[in-house]
């Protein structure tokens, strides 16, 4: 006996969730949908999702750590030699592109920041150069009014 509240099936608990959902947000009524139409297919218990998760995590727990997964021997010494030596020369290639695109992306930000740098010092020098002539039209205006207060 199931004791699911909410079953995949035709029902108008689950009708009406789905319209709910599609109303609400779509994707939502579009995940109840599916759940009606293949959730017996996905198991429906939390014990057989469990027991996926826990295959899964299984599953991963040798590629955990690692960058590249290593096979195992194949019987043939001088063959897994090689293929060792050809994995430490891939690596060592591996962690000298690294290091270059490192020093690349540090190249580009020292770019941007004496680029950046530049086109601020433009800004002051622009703005200086602005308020300078500012004042000197000011100071020329109340030269003018003198004068003219003076006739």
């Amino acid at each position: 006996m199931s004791t699911q509240l909410i079953k995949p099936e035709w029902s108008p608990l689950t009708i009406g969730l789905m319209v709910l959902g599609f109303i609400v947000f779509w994707p939502l009524g579009l995940a109840m949908l599916f759940y009606i139409l293949w959730g017996e297919h996905w198991g429906g218990s939390s014990d057989k999702a469990e027991k996926w998760m826990h295959k899964q995590k299984h599953k991963m727990k040798g590629c955990r750590g690692k960058r590249y997964r290593r096979h195992h021997a194949t019987g043939n010494a001088a063959f897994d030699e090689y293929r060792e030596a050809e994995f430490r020369r891939i690596e060592e290639e591996r962690a000298r592109l690294e290091q270059e695109r490192e020093e690349f992306e540090e190249f580009l930000r020292n770019l941007h920041m004496a680029r950046d740098r530049e086109e601020f010092d433009r800004f002051k020098s622009d703005h200086r150069a602005k308020r300078h002539d500012d004042e000197d039209d000011r100071s020329s205006r109340r030269d003018d009014r003198k004068d003219r207060d003076d006739y």
